[in-house]
């Protein structure tokens, strides 16, 4: 099966997931990522804002400032597929862009470098128990991960793992894959 057709697949499960069943499952999630050492170690945390019907990442990252850590989401530049990572401190600094994506306001953020956030939490779509990923398409965490050298994690509802997935050479695993069952330890584990 194509990378496409999973993607889609997998996109219409989550979308038939009721609220409830979501929130329980997203907290079950976050919950293993608080007890993972990389998440306890880490002052810079890079993680998307969520969109229904991703792991909500909202109670995360309002655990993380009060845990006294920094976080960074990422902004998208669509006109050359890139993304860099801003650090908020309150949900309003961020806007609605294309899609009803939530990113930071550039011009009330700070800006960081890869080398500056400590543990990125990869989003996608589709997942291995090896840390492969299909994504949502756009390809822009396969341009970062590229050069990203710190621990990454993804998080994940147990119906989006797959036993295979198509992978391509610039294909880049995620260290661990926290769901609402297990955290499995990819084998690329580095932090």
């Amino acid at each position: 099966m194509d990378k496409a057709m999973q993607r889609k697949q997998v996109l219409e499960q989550l979308n038939n997931m009721e609220r409830a069943e979501h929130q329980r499952k997203s907290r079950l999630i976050v919950g293993r990522l608080m007890e993972d050492p990389a998440f306890q170690r880490a002052g810079t945390v890079g993680v998307t804002i969520s969109a229904f019907p991703e792991v909500d990442t909202h109670e995360l990252i309002q655990a993380c400032w009060e845990a006294g850590k920094r976080v960074a989401v990422p902004k998208c530049w669509r006109k050359d597929r890139t993304m860099d990572f801003y650090a908020i401190t309150d949900f309003n600094q961020l806007e609605t862009v294309y899609m009803h994506l939530k990113e930071p306001k550039v011009e009330e953020t700070v800006h960081l470098k890869a080398e500056d956030i400590d543990l990125l939490i990869v989003p996608g779509v589709v997942y291995t128990r090896e840390g492969y990923r299909i994504g949502f398409g756009g390809g822009y965490y396969d341009r970062y991960l590229a050069t990203y050298t710190g621990a990454t994690r993804s998080l994940a509802f147990g119906v989006q793992l797959a036993d295979r997935i198509f992978v391509e050479p610039h294909d880049i695993p995620v260290d661990m894959i926290h769901t609402e069952c297990e955290s499995i330890a990819t084998g690329k584990v580095s932090g």
